[in-house]
């Protein structure tokens, strides 16, 4: 008798040890219109900031290579008065730099402060194609988190709107809905924002480094021609 106790009662016991999971597609689409839209939006502007950091990385990387014997062929060229080789080593070379001191070099001849202006409008629209697109990251950076809080409020809305006319019998199930909206895209919004905030920065500081060795090279240029001869 004992043991056909304990045999009807073990069933009983697994049953309850039996622990439900939520897998994260259940958890967005639980989270009823609303929440799938304002999900979808944050995944498009994920796949944008994602496109915006890799595109641009593989555009600084290739625009950060300066032959370190560069502004030395340069020196040696404008030195001996060569000025075609130095226009072609600057086109052969093709990079934000070297476009800088061949502008430098098309205006020699002229005063050194016509010299240095044309370098400075020059550079200005290399550090603007440097930073193509990079303000997209700022603003998805800023933008994904108000959108998921948004979702959190309309999340909430559809939570009391369903207490008010539950008429005393509220529906958790109902309720769990506004909540997981609420929840999901306020964890969505934070990850894009934060993961586009992270790579803009990064991007920026890769910026100010070729914008650093741009103005470096364009200081050694304007001293050699201000050079005695």
């Amino acid at each position: 008798m004992l043991n056909t106790i304990l045999q009807d009662t073990e069933p009983l016991v697994e049953d309850e040890s039996v622990e439900k999971t939520l897998s994260i597609i259940e958890l967005i689409t639980t989270g009823g219109t609303a929440g799938i839209i304002i999900i979808l939006i944050l995944a498009l502007l994920f796949v944008v900031a994602v496109y915006i950091y890799f595109e641009r990385i593989f555009a600084i990387k290739e625009a950060s290579k300066v032959d370190s014997n560069f502004m030395n062929q340069i020196r040696d060229y404008v030195s001996d008065g060569k000025i075609d080789s130095a226009q072609n080593l600057c086109a052969t070379a093709n990079s934000p730099v070297s476009r800088l001191i061949s502008k430098g070099i098309s205006r020699i001849g002229k005063p050194l402060d016509d010299i240095n202006k044309a370098i400075e409008n020059a550079g200005r629209l290399e550090i603007y194609g440097l930073e193509k697109n990079v303000s997209v990251l700022a603003t998805i950076s800023g933008a994904a988190p108000m959108i998921g809080f948004l979702g959190t409020v309309i999340g909430m809305i559809l939570s009391i709107f369903e207490i008010a006319n539950s008429g005393g019998s509220i529906d958790i199930k109902t309720l769990a809905d506004g909540l997981y909206t609420a929840m999901t895209t306020t964890v969505g919004g934070l990850i894009v924002g934060i993961v586009a905030y992270i790579a803009y920065n990064h991007l920026v500081v890769k910026t100010n480094k070729v914008v650093y060795k741009m103005e470096a090279n364009s200081v050694e240029f304007l001293d050699l021609l201000n050079e005695p001869i």
